[in-house]
């Protein structure tokens, strides 16, 4: 198989030592250089021709957002941001995301985490999965036009409910869905996507400054409510229930599914449960499979619409394909159509 290269971009020596040592251990894994800012790593990135950049986020002379923009201007590449779980850091690292880098790490303990082992494993999986995104469709994705729609209400007067599941690519997918459901949507929005701990709050902040529609990290026990957007907080699954005859969030603290908490198929599985309700499901960008074994059983308790995000527009096309594959998507759209297909969906 290919060898990936990769630049690795930190402005202490200790991190960019760690992140090589820990990258070079995987035998298709190979740094070809480190750079200790952002400037540094422009000119390395054009004498070394890399497949991925790690960038972190707070460097000196030209910090990891400034960096990044330049990248994606000038020579796109799979980025993937370091960045510490501090408030700053993971508002930052959510921008990033939604500017063109492909996936955040957390560092366990601070901008120089003695700890840095803790994330070996996950640092390298994400280097992989950030080698096989689809860079046009990535690009693409963050010229797509906002463009608002109407509202519909639910078929007869029932009640409907939006869940969304996304990984790899989400947080701009997710801008670009949610910035064109009106305020008035009649339904609430669900939505799991893969995110480390103590970036899912600044994910909800940055996506409610941008949507007319309120977006929120969800809160266990609360009661949904029509045009608000409820993003799953990392670490925590998150299910609806009927209580009193109106929808509830509900926060699980059971084991993950198959290595994901928050997985979209325990969301998906816990509104199959759930009768008189329109239900719309939406399986967007990711790699892996969550999301298809969940939709199985949502489509079995019927009235459910299942739309998945086309190829040509998903950054990772694993996701939305198993679900296609395994015949429970009923729509299959390009990213910008996604909103509309929703907003149909729920006035069938």
């Amino acid at each position: 198989m290919k060898t990936i290269k990769v630049l690795v971009v930190d402005d202490s020596a200790f991190m960019r030592k760690c992140i090589s040592d820990f990258l070079s251990e995987h035998p298709r894994l190979e740094v070809v250089g480190t750079a200790r800012n952002g400037q540094e790593a422009l000119a390395k990135i054009a004498s070394l021709s890399p497949d991925v950049v790690t960038l972190d986020v707070e460097m000196p002379v030209m910090n990891g957002l400034d960096t990044l923009q330049q990248i994606m201007r000038d020579r796109p590449l799979p980025v993937v941001m370091v960045s510490s779980m501090t408030t700053e850091g993971a508002a930052a690292a959510i921008a990033a995301m939604q500017h063109g880098a492909v996936d955040v790490i957390a560092k366990p303990s601070g901008p120089i985490s003695l700890d840095l082992y803790k994330i070996k494993e996950e640092l390298i999986r994400k280097v992989l999965h950030a080698s096989e995104v689809n860079i046009r469709a990535l690009v693409a994705q963050r010229r797509v036009p906002v463009r608002h729609r109407f509202s519909a209400q639910a078929a007869g007067g029932q009640k409907a409910v939006v869940a969304i599941g996304t990984s790899t690519g989400g947080p701009r997918a997710l801008e670009v869905v949610l910035t064109q459901l009106p305020p008035d949507l009649a339904a609430p929005v669900l939505v799991v996507q893969h995110m480390p701990k103590g970036f899912t709050k600044s994910l909800a902040d940055r996506l409610d400054t941008l949507a007319t529609m309120t977006v929120k990290e969800a809160e266990e026990g609360e009661r949904l409510q029509n045009g608000t957007a409820y993003i799953a907080p990392a670490g925590v699954h998150l299910v609806v229930c009927k209580e009193n005859g109106a929808l509830q969030a509900r926060l699980d603290e059971s084991p993950p599914r198959a290595g994901h908490r928050p997985a979209v198929d325990v969301l998906f599985e816990s509104l199959a449960t759930i009768d008189d309700v329109r239900k719309v499901a939406v399986v967007m960008t990711g790699m892996g499979t969550d999301g298809t074994a969940g939709l199985k059983k949502l489509k079995e308790s019927g009235n459910v619409k299942a739309i998945a995000e086309a190829r040509e527009t998903a950054v990772v096309y694993g996701m939305p394909r198993a679900a296609i594959e395994a015949g429970v998507i009923d729509v299959i759209a390009p990213l910008a159509d996604i909103a509309a297909a929703i907003v149909q969906s729920i006035g069938e």
